[in-house]
Parts: C-alpha cells; structure tokens; sequence
C-alpha cells in the first residue's frame, strides 16, 4: 500500500473507450485525473485516485452523460 493511500481504501477510475463520446464533461470536473484528446476520455495517470481527488472521481463519473467512467 502506497503512502497516499495507506489506511484508506483504494479508489480507481476507468474509462470505458467503448462507450465514451468525448463530451468531455468529466475532463471540466477532473482535469488533473482525465484529459480528453482525439474524442476519447483518457486518464492522466494510471487510474489510482489520490486519496483527496476520490470526490472528484466520483463527480466526474456521475457528470459523464452515458456512463463511460467507472470508480471502483
């Protein structure tokens, strides 16, 4: 368990490419977890969420208008 996150539980976000549409929502919501280039949500690092972005996380996934975010 990494520093960031020791205590706490782990939090991932995923896109599911197949469905995302490149709104670009969640890039509004979260620009430092996800970017949005060529039409597809891409997250910036490899889906682990810093501990105290996990809101955003979650905002940027309930914002994305066809459910193409996952935080699990």
């Amino acid at each position: 368990m990494s520093p960031r996150t020791a205590g706490r539980p782990t939090v991932r976000l995923s896109v599911d490419r197949s469905r995302c549409e490149g709104h670009g929502l969640c890039q509004a919501v979260a620009p430092d977890l996800i970017s949005v280039d060529e039409g597809y949500a891409e997250l910036i690092d490899d889906g682990d969420v810093p501990v105290h972005r996990q809101a955003a996380a979650v905002s940027a996934a309930r914002t994305c208008p066809i459910a193409a975010l996952r935080v699990t």
